[in-house]
């Protein structure tokens, strides 16, 4: 099992400082380095983009959200076949969440974490689904979400579990 330890200014330190190398066994060459990798590098106007963008998601606004989108953008729901360009995303798009508010859900995120930079997103949300009955199923759920220079959504990649909410709606 190789080793790992943290290097800052060239001396060992506690495992919080910002350079990770994973060594072998008898400290030779490092195997893996992580240079100067940093948990997150979100700025304050990124976030409120970010932020924007789960509130136009919660309110299911279809136009809202295809308008944030580029125009060859690709949309994935975990191992289904990317959705390709805004038409296609919108529609896709606009057959779940129908098939969502069908059952009487509406979505709230409860993010957890978000790391990344301005352009490149990871989510990992809560995803709370509330029925007109007062029920709420709650699924985790992770979204990598990429900007191109344009400001644009050019992909996104969501993973989450629905088979609870359906479950629960068949019953």
């Amino acid at each position: 099992m190789p080793g790992t330890s943290r290097v800052c200014n060239g001396a060992r330190t506690p495992p919080f400082c910002g350079r990770l190398i994973v060594r072998s066994r008898n400290e030779g060459e490092p195997i893996v380095d992580l240079g100067t990798l940093r948990i997150n590098q979100l700025t304050s106007d990124g976030f409120a983009w970010y932020r924007e963008y789960l509130t136009v998601l919660d309110a299911y606004d279809l136009d809202g959200y295809v308008a944030l989108l580029s125009p060859g953008v690709s949309v994935q729901f975990n191992n289904d076949e990317p959705m390709v360009g805004r038409d296609v995303a919108r529609a896709g798009l606009g057959e779940f969440w129908g098939s969502v508010t069908g059952m009487g859900y509406s979505l709230v995120h409860e993010p957890l974490n978000i790391y990344g930079n301005d352009r490149h997103f990871v989510l990992e949300a809560l995803n709370h689904y509330d029925g007109k009955d007062g029920t709420r199923v709650t699924v985790r759920a992770t979204a990598w979400t990429d900007r191109g220079d344009d400001g644009l959504v050019t992909s996104v990649r969501l993973y989450q579990d629905l088979s609870p909410l359906y479950t629960r709606s068949s019953s």
